[in-house]
């Protein structure tokens, strides 16, 4: 319904903000509120929650906070609340790192993020995050998860023997792209080529 209030930040909460727009005091939870500056005409990202016992404003400090919001709001298990803890480390770059490398660990950092709900994150997200105009800041070649060359047993099977010998999933990452590419005869062929890349 609403996409942003123009408005004066009138007060500052630790869990909310008030955007004065034409007189009208509007109550936005956000992910930081001590980021936004009191007396000081702001542009407020919103987004209008409706639940059955709750409509409420949420808050972000540019759009692409707001997408990452909505991302995280299409996870089963994650309500308004816990995509908010999650948005107020303020790295979205490595939350979004961290769900394209599978690393349930990181996720699970976040305050009411269990693992259970960590690897529903990952499962849900992964390899669909490739939209958001941040995302340029990340080496594109992350947006895409290496289970894509399931239908490749050769090429799987190189990248599981790559793994093996240490080369992190960032770095095998970076070559699945090109060695998908390569019509290679074997899984032999595609070890001697990665190596060559990563060499």
């Amino acid at each position: 319904m609403y996409e942003y209030l123009n408005g004066v930040i009138t007060m500052i909460d630790p869990t909310f903000i008030v955007v004065e727009v034409s007189g009208v005091g509007y109550h936005v939870q956000v992910a930081n509120p001590y980021a936004f500056t009191l007396d000081k005409t702001t542009r407020v990202y919103i987004e209008q929650v409706v639940r059955e016992n709750e409509m409420a404003l949420y808050g972000f400090a540019d759009s692409n906070e707001k997408m990452l919001f909505l991302k995280l709001l299409a996870v089963s298990g994650i309500g308004p609340k816990s995509a908010l803890a999650i948005l107020a480390r303020n790295d979205h770059l490595s939350l979004v790192q961290a769900i394209q490398d599978n690393d349930v660990t990181y996720l699970t950092k976040f305050p009411g993020i269990g693992k259970k709900t960590a690897q529903q994150i990952v499962l849900d997200l992964q390899g669909k995050l490739g939209e958001l105009p941040f995302i340029n800041e990340i080496d594109v070649d992350l947006v895409v998860p290496i289970k894509t060359v399931a239908d490749n047993q050769a090429l799987a099977d190189a990248l599981e023997a790559l793994g093996a010998l240490g080369y992190t999933a960032k770095q095998l990452q970076k070559v699945e792209k090109e060695l998908g590419q390569a019509s290679l005869v074997d899984s032999a062929a595609y070890i001697s080529a990665g190596l060559k890349l990563l060499n």
